[in-house]
């Protein structure tokens, strides 16, 4: 699939809120197709891009702490509340809890995929403009990207991998109820869902999609991605019952 068309597809299936956050890839390509396209132009629309997409990274990350911190307090006070209790008198409690750290895991998976998509269409339209006028902007711009708050998910990727695991923990009945099926099953059903659980399974797939090895592979492009860490958001949504709560 054409770049292009992937990063259309990307931001329609983002959040609305997200939509103007993004690469703007065909205004850029279509610069680049100009008679005379200009270096200094070129190079302040990339760094206009660069400073929107730092802004929008830290702006998220930042809540993301912050929600980090609110749902452990609400699991904390949660299992003090169960004690030895029966789980099903918070059955309520609980779902709410799951579907919150469900959402919270699905946004981030979507910063993550935000970082690298927009990474990769700097990238591409960096290729695109040294082909076009014989320059050799694209190896000192990534550099420079490659300092970049918005390139820098090693924060994100440790609290998704977190909440996976915490999700592990409290929901194993999940984790057996999705021995078995099939992950184009998964895929599909997930596809078909509403929210932000359709978008994280969208965002996942692009990821897969611009990380994979292939003739076109170089320098410049993101490391294969290793799906196994993100397993979880491709499983049912529905809360199982009982639920068990670590104690």
């Amino acid at each position: 699939m054409k770049f292009g068309k992937r990063i259309k597809e990307q931001i329609q299936e983002s959040l609305p809120e997200w939509r103007d956050k993004f690469l703007r890839y065909k205004e850029l390509k279509n610069l680049i197709s100009s008679p005379a396209p200009a270096e200094s132009i070129f190079v302040c629309l990339l760094n206009a891009e660069i400073e929107k997409f730092n802004a929008f990274f830290v702006e998220q990350e930042e809540d993301f702490i912050i929600h980090h911190k609110e749902l452990q307090y609400r699991i904390q006070r949660l299992v003090e509340k169960c004690g030895d209790n029966d789980d099903v008198m918070f059955r309520e409690e609980i779902g709410e809890i799951r579907k919150d750290i469900v959402n919270f895991h699905g946004e981030m998976v979507l910063l993550v995929n935000y970082s690298n998509i927009n990474y990769t269409g700097l990238a591409k339209i960096l290729k695109k403009y040294d082909k076009r006028t014989g320059g050799a902007l694209r190896s000192p711009f990534i550099q420079k990207v490659l300092r970049q708050p918005f390139f820098k998910t090693d924060l994100v990727s440790r609290l998704v991998r977190e909440w996976e695991t915490t999700m592990d923990a409290m929901f194993p009945a999940l984790t057996r109820e999705v021995e078995g099926y099939e992950r184009s099953a998964a895929v599909s059903s997930a596809a078909a869902g509403e929210g932000i659980f359709r978008n994280t399974v969208a965002a996942l797939m692009t990821m897969r999609e611009m990380r994979r090895g292939s003739s076109t592979y170089g320098a410049y492009s993101l490391p294969p991605l290793n799906l196994s860490d993100s397993d979880l958001v491709l499983r049912p949504v529905h809360v199982p019952s009982p639920i068990p709560i670590p104690y």
